[in-house]
């Protein structure tokens, strides 16, 4: 099976229009990935490639239209490629070998704002190589400058090295999903309810992703519905060091599970493995300050078609409602779209992010503190709402001391 992407490196491409953009990825891929034309403006959308890059491991480059790009249609395609930035990790600049300008600075100064790495690529230097007095004044600033030729290949391996060397550290020494709360050796009990929402024939990825983690590490895992949860407990001579359960089932796992074995969900591992759990733990508690005819923003990265029992768009909007006594105005928000202006609600609720990098939830964790707003997640919403935040927090000491401290 693929690595989904939340595992994968994503190399945003950016540049001007006819630099050479989707030939560079091209000549990278070595593969007709994205179309070439000495029409400028060829590339509207942005393209996504998956590959292997070793000894790195799984990449997704993603490559934009021009950012000078004009007209109506135009400024459409600089703010699909302005969404790339969100989840950008490693950035490529591509210019024109003799072409430097405030199009080329804006994107540098954009991807320095976010402490993103830069390559900065000259192509086409098979016309015209690059001066000098470019290469030297990037080399000031500590920032690695490839001269390429897409045509030729010319520098196309030097570019590989240059993003396996370059790759950031966060991303490399990335944090585990569990396995650090469970041990080698140890077992974790997960709970994995088969409801309509459950693909058939499959788990869900954060469920999938967990049991590997869990064997990378040495530790194992034994999966059950919410029904077989006590069977655990009296077959297992060695009880469990966590369970951990889909967010949907908290009420009845938490009864079932014995108190001195730590308690959470899938989700609010996702709120620390793909953001700031200390964060959005804050703005689970923003609940009790909800009132009625407050706006509520529930986000998903999944395109989805919800179904009848919904956990976005029916669930949670139901136990919200209930536990504030009074209707809500909820506005929903699927894929990379966000809204501009976030001061208008009072509340962002965002699923676990498991399709996306942690870099893009981290974006909208910052564009709602800028705007003011608090921001949680799926599962630590419906544990909050069910009252049963702190069995939830369990696993996470720094954090729960954080949440009794502000309460």
């Amino acid at each position: 099976m693929r690595a989904s992407k939340s595992f994968r490196l994503h190399i945003g491409i950016f540049g001007r229009r006819n630099a050479g953009k989707s030939s560079i990825l091209n000549a990278i891929t070595s593969q007709e990935v994205s179309i070439v034309s000495e029409i400028a403006g060829t590339t509207t959308d942005p393209v996504e490639k998956p590959m292997e890059l070793l000894p790195l491991g799984p990449v997704l480059f993603i490559d934009t239209a021009g950012i000078d790009d004009s007209g109506a249609l135009g400024e459409k395609r600089i703010q699909k490629t302005m969404q790339v930035f969100d989840r950008t990790e490693l950035g490529l600049i591509v210019a024109k070998s003799d072409e430097w300008s405030d199009f080329e600075e804006t994107i540098l100064r954009e991807l320095n704002d976010r402490d993103i790495p830069v390559i900065v690529v000259f192509n086409k230097c098979d016309l015209a190589p690059s001066g000098n007095c470019l290469s030297k004044s990037f080399s000031g600033e500590k920032i690695p400058v490839i001269e390429t030729s897409a045509l030729t290949g010319s520098g196309i391996q030097e570019l590989r090295q240059a993003i396996l060397k370059y790759a950031p550290d966060d991303f490399i020494n990335r944090p585990s999903i569990v396995s650090d709360l469970v041990g080698p050796g140890e077992m974790a009990g997960l709970v994995v309810p088969i409801d309509k929402e459950a693909p058939k024939g499959r788990l869900i990825l954060p469920q999938v992703n967990t049991i590997r983690d869990l064997l990378d590490a040495d530790s194992f895992c034994v999966v059950v519905k919410e029904r077989e949860l006590r069977e655990v407990f009296t077959r297992f001579t060695k009880l469990p060091k966590l369970v951990v359960t889909d967010s949907q089932a908290f009420l009845k796992v938490a009864a079932d599970t014995p108190p001195e074995i730590p308690l959470t969900s899938f989700s609010i591992l996702f709120a620390r493995y793909q953001g700031d759990l200390s964060e959005m733990v804050k703005g689970a508690m923003a609940i009790d300050k909800l009132k009625s005819g407050d706006k509520v923003l529930i986000a998903e990265a999944c395109s989805h078609h919800p179904i009848g029992e919904d956990i976005g768009t029916v669930k949670i909007p139901r136990w919200l409602t209930q536990y504030v006594g009074g209707k809500l105005d909820f506005t929903f928000h699927r894929g990379h779209d966000f809204p501009e202006n976030l001061s208008e609600f009072k509340l962002i609720i965002h699923c676990g992010a498991c399709m996306w990098n942690r870099r893009e939830m981290l974006s909208r964790l910052m564009k709602a503190r800028m705007a003011g707003v608090p921001l949680t997640n799926y599962g630590l919403t419906i544990a909050y709402s069910l009252g049963i935040f702190e069995r939830a927090l369990q696993p996470f000491p720094a954090v729960l001391e954080v949440y009794k401290t502000l309460s």
